[in-house]
């Protein structure tokens, strides 16, 4: 398989999985930025890291006003909440509601359960490779990026 066979099965992937998630957002009524924005806070749930709402914006690279207003669509559906940080009451974080975290769970099983079924199809050996694949095509994705970025 030649690297320009790999680069046309990623963007094969890619556009699978956006098909795939925009079914999601379709049936909730929901904007893509606000799939992608509730990947970013589950993804710092499932952490335990407390995300706030500027860090929320510079993930989907959004100016204030468009990560509050962001936020607001989440919270008024359900699916987020904001809260005050115990420590210091100055700061807010940004929490998934168990609901939204339910949700997804049952709407993306299906792909979970296919892609772990492609995934055990390989050694844990081929796995490492794979993952070390994963990992330099998104960190070379993010340097591609950031060289179109002002």
């Amino acid at each position: 398989m030649t690297a320009y066979d790999l680069m046309v099965l990623i963007r094969r992937l890619n556009v699978e999985s956006d098909r795939f998630v925009e079914g999601f957002a379709v049936a909730h009524r929901s904007h893509r930025t606000d799939m992608n924005a509730l990947v970013v806070i589950l993804d710092a749930h499932l952490a335990g890291h407390p995300l706030s709402p500027g860090e929320l914006g510079t993930a989907l690279n959004l100016s204030a006003p468009a990560t509050t207003a962001l936020l607001d669509r989440l919270e008024q559906a359900g699916h987020v909440g904001r809260r005050r940080d115990a420590s210091d009451r100055r700061k807010v974080e940004v929490v998934i509601n168990e609901q939204a975290v339910e949700l997804a769970g049952t709407f993306f099983a299906p792909l979970v359960r296919h892609l772990t079924a492609a995934i055990d199809a390989f050694t844990s050996e081929e796995r490492e490779i794979v993952g070390r694949f994963l990992a330099g095509a998104i960190e070379a994705t993010v340097a591609a990026r950031k060289e179109h970025e002002v």
